[in-house]
């Protein structure tokens, strides 16, 4: 009998990275670190743990026109192992996060297959979790439940050009909602009431090219609908390209729009079975422009390598039928997000 054939696809490689997150947008401020480790055994598996914090301050217009300011710390915990088979790779991970009122927990199962003489790359997976959800100081408990199915198929046109396709499905069962959240019905406030079950389903389209040594460009569409009768488009354009031997910038515009929730109002005039104003389930784009800007510290090839990321985001919100009720005009806000990055790998 002869030798099995070597392994064909490739572990994620040995890596430690520390980040510093930011958002600060909409009266909302989250920050914190982040830590990854990941170290392979036998040149066929590969163990991953991960710890991620956010500290948040909460003063959004949902919070200021129906609650009072608030500031809580949500961890999250998460562990991983792939598996490398021949053409496959196998990859098991759970993650864990706790915050004063809401717990949730998460595995996720993937898988992916080169076929085609490593031209093609097949990839699927799901996602099974389930949340603990609570009210501060009211004694108020429920649930929600979560199930996601993804599909995704990678193609190798030329050595220079690829592209890709993912779809996803999901289903939600439970509270859906946020108990601190109102909806108004004749200018009143009232709890919010959302439906509880949810399935949605998206499609994603991307492509990246090579159009000349040290420069790359690539686009992305995706389509999302659910059964709350959301629809929504996303389109990304980026060009990444390198600045000397040591950055590589990648810049990129990327463009949202979605239509408004079939139960959604911002001031409603009769009283429904379901009703929200969760301004997330309105209609609404945002637009956002951003830069990554990678800096190699110090390169060892086949033994070490040091990065240092810089990621810089500026997200633009409008409106179209959310109202701020202090002013009576269409809400609207501008958000920052930045991430520094130091990765190692070894």
């Amino acid at each position: 009998m002869s030798p099995a054939p070597a392994t064909a696809v490739t572990l994620p490689e040995d890596t430690a990275e520390a980040m510093v997150h930011l958002y600060d947008g909409g009266g909302v401020t989250a920050s914190g670190p982040a830590l990854l480790v990941r170290k392979s055994l036998l040149d066929k598996v590969s163990l991953s743990g991960t710890y991620y914090v956010d500290m948040v301050s909460n003063a959004s217009i949902d919070v200021v026109t129906t609650a009072s300011p608030f500031k809580e710390t949500r961890t999250e915990l998460g562990v991983g192992a792939d598996y490398a088979y021949r053409d496959a790779l196998l990859s098991l991970n759970y993650s864990s996060s706790n915050e004063p009122d809401y717990k949730a927990q998460g595995v996720s199962v993937d898988a992916s297959q080169e076929v085609f003489g490593n031209m093609t790359t097949i990839k699927l997976g799901f996602t099974r979790g389930k949340d603990d959800v609570g009210k501060k100081g009211e004694g108020f408990f429920d649930y929600a439940k979560h199930w996601r199915y993804r599909f995704g198929v990678t193609q190798i046109l030329t050595p220079r050009w690829l592209m890709s396709l993912a779809t996803e499905a999901v289903s939600d069962d439970g509270f859906l909602g946020s108990p601190y959240r109102a909806a108004r019905v004749f200018g009143a406030l009232v709890p919010e009431r959302n439906p509880r079950t949810r399935s949605s389903r998206s499609i994603k389209l991307s492509t990246i090219a090579e159009v000349r040594p040290r420069l790359s460009v690539h686009a992305d569409y995706r389509y999302f609908y659910d059964t709350w009768d959301i629809k929504a488009h996303t389109v990304e354009l980026g060009a990444s390209g390198n600045v000397g031997e040591s950055f590589l910038i990648d810049g990129y515009l990327r463009y949202y729009k979605q239509n408004h929730a079939l139960f959604y109002s911002d001031n409603a005039t009769v009283e429904t079975t379901y009703i929200s104003r969760n301004r997330q389930l309105s209609t609404f784009n945002d637009i956002a422009p951003g830069v990554r800007v990678t800096y190699t510290y110090k390169q060892v090839p086949g033994r070490y390598e040091i990065k240092g990321n810089l990621n810089y985001e500026y997200v633009r919100f409008k409106f179209s039928d959310f109202t701020d009720i202090r002013t009576g005009k269409l809400y609207s806000y501008g958000a920052h997000v930045l991430q520094l990055l130091v990765t190692a790998t070894f």
